[in-house]
């Protein structure tokens, strides 16, 4: 062969030659023996164990609680025409729908995804104090409603439960939870027929 012969094809730098005289093909990597491949991609499997699924039929569960124990509410209604048992039928109903669609969803293969958005700490510690303040507040209203009375338990509620959780201008969430115990007992009283206990302000209001 001459010094000015060119070389033979697929030989020299060219790429190297599979069975077929082409490019050879990079032979699939496969897992070693005993040991299981990658799962396939896909979504979650319809498990009766499904965290959503449990609480789509607590949801469910709540929404049928509620429109039974409503039926037995035999109050008559107000001047408005609505009665006691308006406002637990529309949330009865609500309820009663939304896990309903959210059974199905589930049972469809929906799941939730992680919300990435929130600016939460996952090592923060718990307060305990606040959660033992709210406590005591809320213990210290039941026992006091019928005592004081709807409007003032109320208000002391409100404006415990805003001191406690970072209220700082106390004066205007004073007034606040004055107007809302005011109004929530008005609202029940007035306006659907519940029986709240008046306390010191019977006969006033």
């Amino acid at each position: 062969m001459s010094a000015h012969e060119e070389p033979e094809a697929g030989r020299g730098t060219g790429a190297p030659e599979g069975a077929a005289g082409g490019p050879a093909v990079p032979a699939a990597t496969s897992s070693p023996p005993g040991v299981p491949g990658p799962a396939p991609d896909g979504p979650p499997g319809r498990g009766w164990r499904r965290p959503e699924l449990a609480l789509a039929l607590v949801v469910l569960g709540l929404g049928v609680f509620v429109l039974a124990g409503t039926a037995d509410v035999t109050a008559a209604g107000s001047g408005i025409g609505l009665g006691p048992r308006f406002f637990p039928i529309i949330v009865g109903s609500a309820l009663l729908l939304i896990g309903v669609f959210y059974v199905a969803d589930v049972l469809r293969g929906g799941h939730g995804d992680p919300e990435e958005g929130e600016d939460v700490d996952a090592g923060a510690r718990t307060d305990w104090k606040t959660v033992a303040l709210v406590s005591v507040i809320f213990l210290a209203f039941a026992g006091l409603v019928d005592l004081l009375g709807w409007i003032i338990a109320g208000a002391l509620l409100f404006f415990g439960l805003s001191v406690t959780l970072g209220a700082t201008r106390r004066l205007r969430a004073g007034a606040i939870a004055v107007v809302l115990s005011t109004l929530s007992y008005l609202a029940f009283v007035k306006g659907l027929g519940v029986t709240l206990p008046a306390g010191l302000l019977s006969g006033v209001i």
